[in-house]
């Protein structure tokens, strides 16, 4: 997989959030990772959600650019998305795993 990120927006995250995109993008490694489709944030293109573990568990809003990932936010989730994440729940048919 290859990722990209606006650097600006990387050094707003790290401020906000104390995360960095790099890290966000391991997400992607996680086997037992969830998705969704993000149809509140953006009305010019399809992104996603997507909670996953990279020594802890991460929270990270992405597009797809041709070939590559690219990432918008990542953040440390919130108690209630980790409650999803670890019940293996899916809310109202929204959240899936990504590698059954």
């Amino acid at each position: 997989m290859q990722f990209e990120w606006d650097s600006e927006k990387e050094k707003d995250n790290i401020r906000d959030h104390e995360l960095n995109f790099t890290d966000g993008s391991k997400v992607f490694l996680d086997y037992f990772r969830i998705e969704r489709r993000d149809d509140d944030s953006s009305l010019n293109e399809e992104r996603y959600q997507t909670i996953g573990l990279y020594h802890d568990l991460l929270f990270v809003v992405f597009t797809e650019r041709g070939e590559k990932i690219r990432i918008i936010s990542a953040r440390f989730a919130e108690p209630f998305e980790r409650r999803i994440y670890a019940n293996n729940r899916i809310l109202t048919g929204e959240w899936e795993r990504v590698n059954l």
